[in-house]
């Protein structure tokens, strides 16, 4: 009787813990089907697609219908690739992107100036975070529009502020070649650099302070214990933020879309998803070509990450 009960309380967990599986199962599925429709499935058609002359008049369902003359003319191979790579608007738009990350140093420096700034004990310092947090939660398209605003060469507040401080009539920044990369690059900075500098705040305010009595002990200056202390220690953060903008400004497009909307004079403010962009949905009509472009940003992406993390400590001991 007692064996009895044993096999049946054995019985019950392995069908209780079956259950669990099931159930476990049923709420895995749903991102597994979403993830494999919206992510796997496009992923792997892109890469088919990058080898073709597909356009909108092409009904995907009829790839499976065509005949060997059809599929002969539809499939091209390398043709998107080596137009692209003979395209000056892409080398135009992979030196636009490259340049407006620029920023993402410059954004660093300013982020964590102003770190070290929120971490003291000033007054209203908790309103100042908000002020500085505002662009970064705000539209992306209601900053852009703002900007564009503020760069008019004919009303914009940044002329008439020059005009009225110092004589200067200013350039029409988002028109001029020679202007248009660094106010949009200016415009980015800005928005993002309230994000960066709480990123280096959380790990101001989480950094051992047995480290700088020490330091104080040995009488190091302020600027000493910043260069050998808390830069290093926010290196992981310092990490992270470079990572993440390489990728982020990889790719930028709606800021050079509504700022810049052709792209800019001589194709001067164009960024790489924004020529895929064009490609695509616009007069080429070309998303064929538009998959290649896209690939070969994807390499670019993951070769730049790659080296990195290649180049990155992965100590955890950054003091020097």
């Amino acid at each position: 009787m007692a064996k009895t009960n044993v096999i049946k309380e054995k019985f019950n967990k392995i069908r209780n813990l079956k259950d669990e599986e099931k159930a476990g199962l049923v709420f895995v599925l749903p991102p597994i089907i979403g993830f494999l429709l919206f992510t796997a499935v496009p992923f792997i058609f892109s890469i088919y697609a990058s080898f073709t002359s597909w356009d909108s008049m092409t009904d995907l369902t009829s790839l499976f219908t065509m005949d060997a003359h059809e599929r002969e003319f539809f499939y091209i191979g390398f043709e998107n690739y080596k137009e692209l790579f003979s395209d000056g608007d892409f080398w135009k738009a992979l030196w636009n992107t490259f340049f407006y990350m620029i920023g993402i140093p410059i954004g660093m420096l300013w982020a964590i100036s102003l770190a070290v700034s929120f971490n003291k004990k000033l007054p209203a310092v908790k309103a100042f975070r908000v002020i500085y947090y505002i662009p970064v939660v705000s539209s992306i398209v209601a900053v852009s529009l703002l900007w564009k605003w503020l760069y008019n060469g004919d009303f914009g507040l940044i002329n008439q502020f020059l005009n009225w401080a110092f004589g200067i009539k200013g350039p029409n920044w988002l028109e001029n070649p020679s202007t248009v990369k660094p106010s949009i690059m200016a415009m980015t900075i800005w928005r993002g650099v309230g994000g960066t500098a709480l990123l280096y705040l959380g790990g101001l305010q989480n950094l051992p302070k047995s480290y700088y009595e020490a330091a104080v002990l040995d009488g190091a200056s302020g600027f000493r214990m910043f260069r050998s202390i808390t830069w290093p220690l926010l290196r992981p953060i310092s990490f992270f933020i470079v990572v993440t903008g390489i990728i982020g400004g990889a790719q930028m497009i709606v800021e050079p879309q509504i700022m810049a909307p052709s792209g800019g004079t001589d194709y001067s403010a164009g960024t790489i998803v924004f020529y895929i962009w064009q490609r695509a949905f616009g007069p080429a009509d070309a998303k064929g070509f538009a998959c290649a472009t896209a690939w070969v940003l994807a390499i670019i992406i993951f070769i730049v990450t790659a080296l990195q993390f290649k180049f990155s400590s992965s100590n955890d001991n950054y003091l020097e």
